[in-house]
């Protein structure tokens, strides 16, 4: 078997077609044809009120911070199991982090958990659907509607997937999309913001335009545009977006694909699962699966580690994710709150397994005999 990489960036054909048709139209800066296109794919598939390409989904959590005012003093709660970019934005303003457990059965945060960590100084809470399995978004917006505060959903892996029949990004006031390499929907680098409160859809649009008003400008709205609030340069090239548009041309065999290699890994990893060897992914019933990653949960670090290194003897390259913010170099002495068990225990314990459109069913054999071999041996 030859080597089996972690991810493979799959291109439909129409990437450097719709490229060349953007650098020979002569408008290859940002908000040209095919970002139009994109935006006006996603605001009628999925009912946002507004969205806006970014260039990662990093300046789009820094969007939707500079959006909500958050200042120094201001507190927000996000989980700890969660990648740097969703801590970073709110950090960047000054805001005091509050970290959150994750749930027993997943890695998205534990709503019940948030409701205690809420004061007076809370401003906002951002739930990261992990893996792009909702987070139980009712209990979430119930709690921000009692406390009178903002949700940004950290949709980063969520495209195309849904809570309770609602598109995961469309529930919170604001969301943050990712379309870098390793997603379901790439662009390379690349990310959305989602703007579902009509209040923020005018000053969005001004932040990602280094704070002025040069949209309205350019819908004949203004006469000049000037300089009326801060902002940065969010907007992607025109040549981002093309690429991005022939992928989302593709969404449904994407999606088709990847959800018969996902189904295809719980199918013959769950006799391991069923003798209580390892942990497959929980999907509760208010969620679907989109099939952005498979992961499996070893039962503690020496096991996860062992077997990443066993894959990696058998030509496989299995990664494990993030580490628990609350006890990352930079935080850890900030940290004055409890122990998060279960973001540690997915820290230590959580393995993502190759994942990509052109991975085959024989590979997906291959990978989870080499697991059952591993644990075989352990045993």
């Amino acid at each position: 078997m030859k080597h089996i990489g972690f991810n493979k960036p799959f291109l439909t054909g129409k990437e450097t077609e719709y490229i060349t048709q953007t650098v020979l139209s002569g408008k290859i800066s940002g908000d040209g044809l095919f970002t139009k296109k994109c935006h006006a794919f996603f605001e009628q598939k999925y009912g946002f009120k507004k969205v806006l390409l970014t260039t990662s989904c990093t300046d789009a959590l820094e969007m939707a911070a500079i959006l909500l005012d958050i200042k120094s003093g201001d507190e927000v709660i996000i989980p700890s199991y969660t990648f740097v970019s969703t801590v970073n934005a709110f950090a960047l303003r000054g805001a005091n982090i509050v970290f959150a457990d994750s749930e027993t059965l997943t890695p998205n945060i534990d709503a019940l958990a948030i409701e205690p960590l809420i004061t007076e100084k809370t401003k906002a809470i951002v739930p990261v659907h992990y893996a792009g399995i909702a987070c139980d978004m009712d209990k979430i917006m119930a709690l921000a509607e009692k406390y009178n505060l903002y949700v940004v959903e950290d949709a980063a892996q969520a495209i195309d997937s849904y809570y309770k029949g609602r598109p995961l990004g469309s529930i919170g006031h604001l969301a943050a999309f990712s379309f870098h390499e390793t997603k379901n929907i790439i662009s390379g680098e690349g990310g959305m913001l989602a703007i579902n409160d009509q209040k923020f859809i005018n000053r969005a649009e001004i932040i990602r335009e280094k704070g002025t008003n040069r949209s309205a400008f350019f819908r004949g709205e203004v006469d000049k545009y000037n300089w009326v609030d801060i902002g940065s340069s969010f907007l992607p090239s025109d040549i981002i977006a093309a690429f991005l548009y022939a992928q989302l041309e593709n969404l449904e065999p994407i999606q088709q694909k990847r959800k018969l290699l996902w189904d295809r890994y719980y199918k013959l990893l769950k006799p391991l699962a069923d003798k209580g060897l390892l942990k497959l992914p929980y999907i509760a019933d208010y969620a679907t699966n989109n099939a952005h990653m498979f992961y499996i949960v070893c039962h503690n670090g020496n096991d996860r580690q062992n077997l990443i290194e066993y894959l990696k003897q058998n030509d496989i390259n299995a990664v494990f994710h993030y580490l628990s913010l609350h006890k990352s170099p930079f935080y850890e002495t900030k940290y004055k709150g409890k122990e998060l068990p279960n973001a540690d225990m997915y820290s230590d314990c959580l393995i993502r397994l190759p994942m990509f459109f052109d991975l085959t069913p024989v590979e997906v054999d291959y990978i989870c005999n080499t697991i059952g071999n591993f644990f075989s041996l352990k045993v």
